[in-house]
Protein backbone atom coordinates (compact mmCIF):
# COMPACT_ATOMS: atom_id res chain seq x y z
CA UNK A 1 0.00 0.00 0.00
CA UNK A 2 1.46 3.65 -0.84
CA UNK A 3 2.17 5.60 2.09
CA UNK A 4 2.00 9.40 2.27
CA UNK A 5 4.35 12.19 3.49
CA UNK A 6 2.41 14.09 6.06
CA UNK A 7 3.23 17.56 6.79
CA UNK A 8 2.11 19.54 9.34
CA UNK A 9 2.05 23.61 10.26
CA UNK A 10 0.50 25.99 12.87
CA UNK A 11 -1.53 27.11 9.82
CA UNK A 12 -1.28 28.20 6.41
CA UNK A 13 2.46 28.97 5.88
CA UNK A 14 3.46 25.28 5.32
CA UNK A 15 1.73 25.14 2.52
CA UNK A 16 4.98 26.74 1.30
CA UNK A 17 6.65 23.73 1.85
CA UNK A 18 3.64 21.18 0.61
CA UNK A 19 4.10 23.40 -2.61
CA UNK A 20 7.59 22.90 -2.90
CA UNK A 21 7.48 19.29 -2.09
CA UNK A 22 4.39 18.74 -4.41
CA UNK A 23 6.91 20.00 -7.50
CA UNK A 24 9.39 18.35 -6.61
CA UNK A 25 7.72 14.87 -6.36
CA UNK A 26 4.68 14.79 -8.34
CA UNK A 27 3.99 11.61 -7.70
CA UNK A 28 3.79 11.25 -3.62
CA UNK A 29 0.69 11.51 -1.72
CA UNK A 30 0.97 14.13 0.63
CA UNK A 31 -1.11 15.02 3.74
CA UNK A 32 -0.98 18.33 4.87
CA UNK A 33 -2.38 19.18 8.54
CA UNK A 34 -2.93 23.12 9.74
CA UNK A 35 -3.49 23.82 13.06
CA UNK A 36 -5.56 26.73 12.83
CA UNK A 37 -7.59 26.83 15.65
CA UNK A 38 -4.56 26.85 17.86
CA UNK A 39 -2.03 29.62 15.17
CA UNK A 40 0.23 31.16 15.90
CA UNK A 41 2.91 28.95 17.73
CA UNK A 42 5.35 31.63 17.72
CA UNK A 43 4.56 33.52 20.90
CA UNK A 44 3.91 30.50 22.76
CA UNK A 45 6.01 29.09 25.57
CA UNK A 46 8.76 25.84 24.33
CA UNK A 47 6.40 23.29 26.90
CA UNK A 48 2.86 24.82 24.69
CA UNK A 49 4.56 24.01 21.74
CA UNK A 50 5.84 20.85 22.34
CA UNK A 51 2.19 19.95 23.38
CA UNK A 52 0.69 20.84 20.10
CA UNK A 53 3.51 19.45 18.23
CA UNK A 54 3.22 15.84 19.04
CA UNK A 55 -0.94 16.09 18.99
CA UNK A 56 -0.67 17.05 15.40
CA UNK A 57 2.46 14.31 14.96
CA UNK A 58 0.07 11.74 16.42
CA UNK A 59 -2.89 12.67 14.09
CA UNK A 60 -1.17 11.69 10.96
CA UNK A 61 0.87 9.27 11.90
CA UNK A 62 -2.91 7.52 12.37
CA UNK A 63 -3.05 8.62 8.78
CA UNK A 64 -0.03 5.90 8.41
CA UNK A 65 2.50 8.26 6.76
CA UNK A 66 6.03 7.27 5.96
CA UNK A 67 7.85 10.11 6.72
CA UNK A 68 6.75 13.17 9.15
CA UNK A 69 7.76 17.05 7.40
CA UNK A 70 7.42 19.78 9.96
CA UNK A 71 6.72 22.48 7.99
CA UNK A 72 6.08 24.84 11.05
CA UNK A 73 9.98 26.60 11.78
CA UNK A 74 8.71 27.19 15.83
CA UNK A 75 7.81 23.57 15.96
CA UNK A 76 11.09 22.88 14.21
CA UNK A 77 12.98 24.78 16.39
CA UNK A 78 12.13 22.92 19.96
CA UNK A 79 10.30 19.83 19.60
CA UNK A 80 12.08 17.64 16.72
CA UNK A 81 13.67 15.46 19.35
CA UNK A 82 9.99 15.06 20.93
CA UNK A 83 8.31 14.09 17.70
CA UNK A 84 11.59 12.06 16.81
CA UNK A 85 10.98 9.38 20.09
CA UNK A 86 7.14 9.40 18.81
CA UNK A 87 7.98 7.32 16.30
CA UNK A 88 10.39 5.29 13.97
CA UNK A 89 9.80 7.06 10.54
CA UNK A 90 12.00 9.85 9.30
CA UNK A 91 11.01 12.98 10.91
CA UNK A 92 12.46 16.20 9.34
CA UNK A 93 12.16 19.76 10.42
CA UNK A 94 12.74 23.36 8.05
CA UNK A 95 15.76 24.52 10.31
CA UNK A 96 18.44 21.59 9.46
CA UNK A 97 17.54 22.09 5.13
CA UNK A 98 17.62 25.93 5.55
CA UNK A 99 20.58 26.22 7.39
CA UNK A 100 22.70 23.91 5.06
CA UNK A 101 21.53 26.12 2.35
CA UNK A 102 22.56 29.14 4.38
CA UNK A 103 26.43 27.76 5.12
CA UNK A 104 26.86 26.75 1.67
CA UNK A 105 25.32 30.00 -0.20
CA UNK A 106 27.26 32.99 1.95
CA UNK A 107 30.66 33.97 0.80
CA UNK A 108 31.42 36.33 3.65
CA UNK A 109 29.86 34.23 6.59
CA UNK A 110 27.81 36.79 7.62
CA UNK A 111 24.08 35.42 7.83
CA UNK A 112 20.69 36.82 8.39
CA UNK A 113 17.75 34.89 9.90
CA UNK A 114 14.53 36.30 10.50
CA UNK A 115 11.45 34.58 11.73
CA UNK A 116 8.77 34.19 14.80
CA UNK A 117 9.69 35.42 18.30
CA UNK A 118 9.88 31.48 19.31
CA UNK A 119 12.41 30.58 16.29
CA UNK A 120 14.72 33.65 16.88
CA UNK A 121 15.06 33.21 20.51
CA UNK A 122 15.32 29.79 19.93
CA UNK A 123 18.51 30.29 18.60
CA UNK A 124 18.05 26.98 16.51
CA UNK A 125 19.39 28.22 13.35
CA UNK A 126 22.39 29.69 14.76
CA UNK A 127 23.40 26.68 16.86
CA UNK A 128 22.59 24.50 13.39
CA UNK A 129 24.36 27.20 10.96
CA UNK A 130 27.16 27.39 13.50
CA UNK A 131 27.75 23.38 13.99
CA UNK A 132 28.28 23.29 9.64
CA UNK A 133 30.17 26.42 9.17
CA UNK A 134 31.43 27.70 13.19
CA UNK A 135 33.14 30.82 11.93
CA UNK A 136 29.74 31.83 10.31
CA UNK A 137 28.65 34.89 12.37
CA UNK A 138 24.73 34.87 12.75
CA UNK A 139 22.55 37.81 13.09
CA UNK A 140 18.66 37.23 14.14
CA UNK A 141 16.10 39.69 13.44
CA UNK A 142 11.81 38.52 14.94
CA UNK A 143 9.41 40.08 11.97
CA UNK A 144 5.89 38.94 13.95
CA UNK A 145 4.10 41.45 11.59
CA UNK A 146 5.19 39.30 8.14
CA UNK A 147 2.83 36.74 8.57
CA UNK A 148 -0.59 38.94 9.30
CA UNK A 149 0.61 40.68 6.10
CA UNK A 150 0.88 37.66 4.19
CA UNK A 151 -2.57 36.34 5.38
CA UNK A 152 -4.32 39.27 4.45
CA UNK A 153 -3.04 38.82 0.74
CA UNK A 154 -0.55 41.93 1.55
CA UNK A 155 2.70 41.05 0.12
CA UNK A 156 3.34 43.86 -2.25
CA UNK A 157 1.21 46.57 -0.45
CA UNK A 158 3.33 49.35 0.64
CA UNK A 159 2.37 49.12 4.16
CA UNK A 160 4.42 45.57 3.93
CA UNK A 161 6.85 47.47 2.60
CA UNK A 162 7.16 50.16 5.52
CA UNK A 163 7.08 46.87 7.95
CA UNK A 164 10.04 45.65 6.17
CA UNK A 165 12.21 48.64 6.34
CA UNK A 166 11.51 49.55 10.06
CA UNK A 167 12.43 45.48 10.88
CA UNK A 168 15.29 44.84 8.47
CA UNK A 169 16.87 48.21 9.70
CA UNK A 170 19.66 46.81 11.13
CA UNK A 171 20.48 43.82 9.42
CA UNK A 172 21.31 45.75 6.50
CA UNK A 173 23.75 47.61 8.65
CA UNK A 174 25.73 43.88 9.66
CA UNK A 175 26.93 43.51 5.39
CA UNK A 176 25.34 39.96 5.85
CA UNK A 177 25.14 38.37 1.75
CA UNK A 178 22.74 35.63 3.29
CA UNK A 179 19.57 35.86 4.24
CA UNK A 180 16.94 32.91 5.75
CA UNK A 181 13.75 33.50 5.65
CA UNK A 182 12.66 31.24 8.73
CA UNK A 183 9.35 31.16 8.66
CA UNK A 184 6.89 29.69 5.92
CA UNK A 185 5.34 32.56 5.17
CA UNK A 186 7.94 34.83 4.45
CA UNK A 187 8.75 33.32 1.44
CA UNK A 188 5.36 34.87 0.35
CA UNK A 189 6.71 38.34 1.20
CA UNK A 190 9.96 37.78 -0.69
CA UNK A 191 10.39 40.46 -3.66
CA UNK A 192 9.59 42.61 -0.46
CA UNK A 193 12.40 41.26 1.61
CA UNK A 194 14.57 41.47 -1.38
CA UNK A 195 13.73 45.02 -2.57
CA UNK A 196 14.58 46.43 0.74
CA UNK A 197 17.63 43.83 1.57
CA UNK A 198 19.14 44.58 -1.90
CA UNK A 199 20.08 42.40 -5.28
CA UNK A 200 23.56 41.12 -3.23
CA UNK A 201 21.91 39.31 -0.53
CA UNK A 202 20.69 35.97 -1.32
CA UNK A 203 17.56 34.50 0.63
CA UNK A 204 16.75 31.19 1.56
CA UNK A 205 13.65 29.74 1.05
CA UNK A 206 13.53 27.09 3.57
CA UNK A 207 10.58 25.33 1.73
CA UNK A 208 13.10 24.84 -1.62
CA UNK A 209 15.86 23.78 0.79
CA UNK A 210 13.67 20.82 2.50
CA UNK A 211 12.32 19.68 -0.89
CA UNK A 212 15.62 19.08 -1.70
CA UNK A 213 16.24 17.62 1.74
CA UNK A 214 14.03 15.04 0.89
CA UNK A 215 15.59 13.48 -1.88
CA UNK A 216 17.63 11.73 0.51
CA UNK A 217 14.80 10.08 1.57
CA UNK A 218 13.17 9.91 -1.60
CA UNK A 219 13.46 9.11 -5.46
CA UNK A 220 11.85 10.70 -8.24
CA UNK A 221 10.64 7.90 -10.46
CA UNK A 222 7.54 8.18 -12.30
CA UNK A 223 5.06 5.83 -11.05
CA UNK A 224 2.69 7.04 -13.73
CA UNK A 225 0.23 7.87 -10.92
CA UNK A 226 -0.31 11.06 -9.52
CA UNK A 227 0.17 11.99 -5.93
CA UNK A 228 -2.78 12.43 -4.14
CA UNK A 229 -3.36 15.54 -1.92
CA UNK A 230 -5.38 15.45 1.48
CA UNK A 231 -5.76 18.76 3.22
CA UNK A 232 -7.11 18.77 7.16
CA UNK A 233 -7.58 21.58 9.78
CA UNK A 234 -8.70 22.33 12.88
CA UNK A 235 -10.67 25.16 12.30
CA UNK A 236 -12.04 27.82 10.06
CA UNK A 237 -12.11 26.00 6.16
CA UNK A 238 -13.24 28.90 4.83
CA UNK A 239 -10.07 31.44 5.67
CA UNK A 240 -7.72 28.17 5.63
CA UNK A 241 -9.42 27.80 1.27
CA UNK A 242 -9.16 31.71 0.56
CA UNK A 243 -5.72 31.84 1.93
CA UNK A 244 -4.15 28.82 0.30
CA UNK A 245 -5.82 29.77 -3.18
CA UNK A 246 -3.40 32.89 -3.08
CA UNK A 247 -0.44 30.61 -2.26
CA UNK A 248 -1.37 28.06 -3.88
CA UNK A 249 -2.96 29.95 -7.52
CA UNK A 250 -5.13 27.20 -7.52
CA UNK A 251 -8.20 25.86 -5.74
CA UNK A 252 -7.98 22.96 -3.25
CA UNK A 253 -10.47 20.20 -2.89
CA UNK A 254 -10.33 17.60 0.03
CA UNK A 255 -10.39 19.46 3.19
CA UNK A 256 -11.46 18.21 6.29
CA UNK A 257 -11.97 19.93 9.75
CA UNK A 258 -10.98 17.61 12.23
CA UNK A 259 -10.79 17.52 16.17
CA UNK A 260 -7.84 16.07 17.30
CA UNK A 261 -8.44 14.92 20.67
CA UNK A 262 -11.51 13.35 19.25
CA UNK A 263 -9.51 11.41 16.55
CA UNK A 264 -6.95 9.73 18.81
CA UNK A 265 -9.84 7.84 19.96
CA UNK A 266 -10.84 6.04 16.79
CA UNK A 267 -7.72 3.55 16.60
Amino acid sequence: MKKAIGIFDSGVGGLTVYKAIRNTFPNEDLIYFGDTARVPYGPKSPNTIIDYSLQNARFLLQQGIKILIVACNTSSAVAIPALQNLSAIPVIGVIEPGAEQAAKTTKNKRIGVIGTEGTVHSGAYTVAINKLLPEAVIFSQPCPLFVPLVEEGWQEHYVANIIAEEYLADMKKQNIDTLVLGCTHYPLLSKTIQKVMGEEVTLVDSAKAIAAYLSCYLDRENDGQKGKDTFYVSDNESKFSEIAQRILQDNISNLTRVHLYESWFKD
